[in-house]
């Protein structure tokens, strides 16, 4: 399988790139399309549809390619994939619910190959503006196509705004559903691996009053004053037009370990509710968790990503033949100019052309363990055509 990637920042741009990557033969079959919302994608998909290539699009919140990275921009991958190789599935959720579209969805992948492998996007908020449910679509996934399946993916974005997201192919969109490219597993490979790389900071603390979202103690002190206070922040001295999704949750997510597991989970505060006197938190933080304070990122994040990739593209023992990146958006501002260094890292170890996207949350497997919603999470996924 061959592939080239390639970016613009108008539809104009999208179809030179194009003329220009086909004008020695490559006759591609698949785009891997991440747009951001300022942008005409139907234009763009016309321009890809006229070729009869297929599309997995989804809306980003900064887009990337080997060698550039941009934000309001335009990603392409392209593949000459084997279509007999792959199947496309969007499902609009509509008045269902998230366990009953995941349950349809493994059971049409299931029937369109006997060993599916997905590469999985969903919308990255629902159309009243909350946040998709992320862990509960990852769950009741991994339940339905079964827990040896494999899935790699991230949620849409919309340029930070939390006003809508997209996901869509050539011929359908959704703002509040799921886009799968299914694969043949016995044609096509997936090797990757989520990562998060943020580290603890001092010692454990425990949730000792919490509801949904809100987040009201921590060891028995108000969670606000003792977040605030603890990231040498003053409470009164923040004002009501305190950002601390944009000042703080990036830097200073908390750390948790999961049910039943060693493996951590990132959970980060969204924003404070002065009535409640609470922490919003991106997921539940349940009374009696234990979790961490974290260390702000630094090189040594990077250098984990790039060494882990490394290590399993030593054990496959071959370079791939695409990369695609899904990184959580809190990522760019979080390591700034090494972000690029991450991305820019990872198609180095695979040798292969790469896109990707800034999501709302990423879809992947951490180091031996099994199929996570994450947060603040680099997920990557090289792919091999057998």
């Amino acid at each position: 399988m061959k592939s080239k990637s390639l970016q613009g920042s108008s539809p104009d741009e999208i179809r030179s790139a194009l003329n220009q990557s086909l004008s020695d033969g490559f006759a591609p079959t698949l785009a891997f399309l991440f747009i951001s919302v300022k942008q005409d994608r139907e234009s763009v998909c016309a321009i890809l549809q006229e070729l009869g290539i297929d599309i997995f699009g989804a809306t980003s919140c900064g887009e990337f390619t080997d060698g550039h990275q941009s934000n309001g921009e335009i990603a392409v991958l392209l593949l000459d994939l084997n279509r007999e190789a792959y199947s496309i599935l969007i499902e609009d959720i509509g008045d269902r619910t998230i366990k009953e579209t995941a349950v349809h969805l493994a059971k049409t992948s299931l029937q369109t190959f006997s060993n599916p492998s997905l590469i999985l996007c969903s919308t990255g908020v629902t159309p009243s503006s909350d946040v998709f449910d992320g862990m509960t679509l990852v769950h009741e996934l991994s339940e339905a196509i079964g827990r040896d399946k494999i899935f790699f993916g991230g949620m849409a974005g919309d340029d930070m705004t939390l006003s809508g997201t997209s996901v869509f192919t050539q011929k359908r969109e959704t703002n509040h559903g799921l886009l799968a490219l299914v694969l043949n597993a016995d044609k096509v490979s997936l090797n990757g691996m989520a990562i998060t790389g943020w580290k603890r900071l001092g010692i454990s603390r425990t949730v000792t009053r919490s509801k949904g979202s809100f987040l009201y103690s921590i060891d028995g002190k108000p969670a606000v004053d003792m977040y605030l206070k603890y990231l040498g922040k003053d409470k009164e001295g923040a004002g009501l037009d305190f950002d601390v999704l944009n000042e703080l949750s990036f830097n200073y997510p908390f750390i948790a370990e999961r049910e039943n597991s060693d493996e951590i989970v990132i959970k980060g505060p969204m924003s404070i509710d002065r009535e409640e006197n609470a922490l919003v938190t991106d997921m539940e933080m349940k009374e009696g968790e234990k979790f961490w304070f974290s260390v702000p990122p630094d090189f040594d994040i990077v250098q984990e990503i790039i060494d882990e990739a490394t290590d399993v593209k030593s054990s496959v023992g071959d370079d791939a033949d695409a990369l695609l990146v899904f990184s959580c958006a809190g990522r760019e501002p979080a390591l700034g100019p090494l972000v690029t260094m991450e991305n820019e890292g990872l198609a180095d170890v695979w040798n292969s052309p790469m896109a990707g996207f800034f999501t709302y949350g990423e879809f992947g497997r951490a180091k031996k363990g099994q199929q996570h919603y994450h947060s603040s999470a680099c997920c990557w996924v090289a792919l091999k055509e057998k």
